[in-house]
């Protein structure tokens, strides 16, 4: 496994290529529900977080989030419903934050646009 890094865009480009050549997207949950955290950099947002790899997910499930497990979302799931269900909802996606959980925040549908294009190249 390669290590995230302070290259934030580098984390997300991988992000993208990861989830499109593995057919899975993780993130955290509990029987309550995913994880979900006050945005970094838009007030009165949310930003959802989710990795390309199980581990980068589970090395986050410690002190506050050691009740969270990751959890495996099938890409074509996360494509056909959740990016458009988190547009609606007005929640950011962070993909790929680093183990200080430093990420991108971005918007669901510009994530959708790119894997669209990028999968219609294929």
């Amino acid at each position: 496994m390669i290590q995230l890094t302070g290259d934030l865009h580098a984390n997300y480009q991988r992000f993208v290529e990861n989830i499109q050549e593995s057919g899975q997207v993780w993130s955290l949950q509990t029987p309550d529900g995913w994880v979900i955290v006050d945005s970094a950099e838009y007030e009165d947002s949310e930003v959802m977080p989710f990795w390309s790899e199980e581990a980068y997910a589970k090395q986050h499930c410690v002190g506050e989030w050691a009740h969270f497990t990751p959890a495996a979302i099938p890409f074509d799931e996360f494509v056909e419903d959740w990016l458009a269900g988190m547009d609606e909802d007005g929640v950011l996606v962070g993909p790929n934050w680093n183990a200080e959980l430093d990420g991108l925040e971005v918007e669901p549908i510009e994530i959708l646009k790119l894997l669209t294009v990028e999968g219609q190249a294929d």
